[in-house]
C-alpha cells in the first residue's frame, strides 16, 4: 500500500492515506465483520475501502472515520446481498465464521454480546439493510445522520430501520448477561463433559432446550439441521460423532469474545465449539468445523468499536 509511484506529492498523499486508514483499519474490519459473520469477506470489504480510500482528497474530508465507515458500510452491503444468494446453496446450516479473541474483548460486554455467535444468527435474520442500521446505531453508537449517509438513505428513514431492527433483534436474542465468573465456571464443567463423555455430566451442564448447530460446509461431516434438546445434544457429544476413532483433545479459547472449545483431532485443529452462557447452563453449541472458516484460530484477530 505504501509503495512509492508517481510525483512525490503523490506519495506523500498515499502515505498520508495509508496513516489514517492503518489507525482505523480494527474498527473497519470490525464494522465489516459484524454486517458480514465472515473474516474472509470482511478482508475483501477492507481491501475494496482502501482501493477508494487512496484515491480520496483527504483535505476535502472534514471526518476522516465518518468517511471510512461510510465506505467500509456500501462495500459490506454490496458483499452481504452477494452473500445471501451464496448461503441459499449452502450445505447444512451456515455459522459465522469464529475469530479467536483477545481476553479484554469480553471485557466489552456490548462489543462481545454483538460479536457472539447467538448475535451474530439473530443479524442473519435482518434485511442487510437493517443489519446495516443496526450495527452502526447500536453497536458502535454513530449518529443517525452518518448513518443516513452510509445507506444512503434520510434520517428519518434510518430512525425506522433501527426501531424496527432493534425489535425483531430484541425478540432473539439471548435472554441475559452472565457474568465472566459464571461463563468461566460453565465452559469448565461443559469442557469436562465432553472431554470424559459423561453422559450425565453433559446433561446437568446443558439447558433443556439446548441447540446444537454444526457446519462443516459440505466438506467435513456435520449435523445437517439443528438439533434441540437436552438428552439429544448430550448423546450425541458424548458419542463424540465427530472423532470417532481418532484421539480428540480440547482445550478452553475465547471466540468472539466468548466462552468456546478448540478441537483438535489427532493433534490438528478440527474445529471450535463456541457456546452461549445462561443461567449457569449451556443454551447454545455453534460447532465449526468447515475448513475455510477455521485459519483465524492460529492468532487473536483484533476487533474494536
Amino acid at each position: 500500500m505504501t509503495q512509492r509511484t508517481g510525483t512525490p506529492d503523490r506519495a506523500d498523499s498515499v502515505d498520508a492515506a495509508t496513516e489514517v486508514f492503518v489507525a482505523h483499519r480494527n474498527l473497519l474490519f470490525t464494522v465489516a465483520y459484524e454486517m458480514l459473520g465472515s473474516a474472509a469477506d470482511a478482508e475483501d470489504v477492507l481491501q475494496e475501502t482502501w482501493l477508494r480510500w487512496a484515491t480520496v482528497d483527504l483535505a476535502s474530508v472534514r471526518d476522516q472515520r465518518a468517511y471510512l465507515v461510510r465506505i467500509v458500510t456500501r462495500q459490506a452491503l454490496d458483499r452481504l446481498r452477494a452473500l445471501g444468494r451464496r448461503k441459499e446453496s449452502y450445505v447444512g446450516p451456515w455459522l459465522p465464521e469464529p475469530l479467536l479473541t483477545a481476553p479484554d474483548v469480553a471485557e466489552d460486554a456490548e462489543l462481545a454480546d454483538s460479536m457472539s455467535m447467538a448475535m451474530l444468527l439473530v443479524l442473519e435474520t435482518l434485511a442487510p439493510i437493517e443489519r446495516a442500521v443496526f450495527v452502526l446505531r447500536e453497536v458502535f453508537d454513530l449518529p443517525y445522520d452518518e448513518i443516513a449517509d452510509a445507506v444512503d438513505k434520510t434520517p428519518a428513514a434510518v430512525r425506522q430501520l433501527a426501531y424496527r431492527a432493534r425489535s425483531h433483534v430484541a425478540a432473539r436474542r439471548p435472554r441475559g448477561a452472565v457474568s465472566p465468573a459464571e461463563t468461566r465456571a460453565a465452559l469448565a464443567a461443559f469442557q469436562r463433559a465432553v472431554e470424559t463423555g459423561d453422559l450425565q455430566r453433559l446433561l446437568d451442564i446443558l439447558a433443556p432446550d439446548v441447540v446444537a448447530l454444526s457446519d462443516g460446509g459440505g466438506v467435513r461431516h456435520a449435523l445437517l439441521r439443528p438439533i434441540v434438546g437436552a438428552d439429544k445434544v448430550a448423546r450425541l457429544l458424548a458419542a463424540g460423532w465427530w472423532t470417532r476413532g481418532a484421539k480428540r483433545s480440547v482445550e478452553p479459547v475465547q471466540i468472539n469474545g466468548g466462552p468456546a472449545l478448540l478441537v483438535r483431532v489427532n493433534g490438528e485443529i478440527d474445529g471450535v465449539v463456541a457456546v452461549r452462557v445462561e443461567n449457569g447452563q449451556v443454551t447454545g453449541a455453534y460447532h465449526v468445523r468447515n475448513p475455510e472458516k477455521l485459519s483465524r484460530m492460529a492468532h487473536e484477530t483484533p476487533v474494536t468499536r
